[in-house]
């Protein structure tokens, strides 16, 4: 899966020169956190909702509400927003955009094709991606288990699990806190099986299996 499959497509955008209030009401009108900044189609910086905030304390000191509104209608967004904005192509695997904004701390990539922004992808993006992925939300038991990291071993516990009587759902695994040459498994699967006969079966031949009915 790709980033193409979960950006979102209409972007909404301000201007450099384009006040700081501005920013702030098409961000409560559209309930958005981030908005690119563009000029001549070409991106030049974003600004989200914490760049704001941080903004307006440093210069309400002192101030009263008229005041600081005044001040926001004065100022410009190219004052606050930042620059060298870290961004991904539409054909960016949705897992390496998820990396990029855990690693670089940042909450949305904008998508860029041929220098022109076509889209963006956040972090909600990505808890949406990562809830499709899994299946949670259609239900189903969570099998959990640690295998040998070899050809064939996903598939020797998927027959496992489907001789007991249960369709799969979704394989998903992480070599994370886990020793070398070993991984971890994560199954969902739905039917109505012998829980007790595979938890036996699957018990007697990998270590750390759980199973969590749906």
């Amino acid at each position: 899966m790709f980033v193409s499959d979960w950006m979102t497509r209409k972007v909404f955008t301000v201007a450099p020169d384009s006040s700081v209030t501005e920013a702030m009401t098409l961000m409560r009108s559209k309930k958005i956190r981030h908005i690119p900044v563009v000029k001549d189609d070409k991106l030049k910086g974003i600004v989200s909702d914490r760049d704001i905030r941080d903004y307006s304390p440093s210069c309400a000191t002192a101030l009263d509400v008229y005041e600081l509104h005044y001040i926001l209608a004065k100022a410009k967004i190219k004052d606050i927003m930042k620059g060298g904005v870290v961004t991904v192509a539409s054909d960016t695997p949705v897992e390496e955009a998820a990396m990029l904004l855990f690693d670089r701390n940042i909450g949305c990539l904008p998508v860029m094709e041929e220098g022109r922004i076509v889209g963006i992808i956040s972090d909600r993006d990505i808890f949406r991606a990562l809830i499709d992925i899994t299946g949670v939300r259609h239900g189903g038991h969570r099998i959990c288990l640690t295998v040998d990291d070899r050809p064939g071993s996903i598939r020797e516990v998927a027959d496992i699990i489907r001789k007991h009587g249960f369709n799969l759902q979704g394989i998903m695994t992480s070599y994370e806190k886990v020793h070398s040459g070993r991984r971890r498994v994560v199954i969902r699967a739905n039917g109505a099986g012998g829980f007790a006969p595979l938890k036996a079966e699957l018990t007697g031949s990998y270590q750390g299996v759980s199973i969590r009915k749906g």
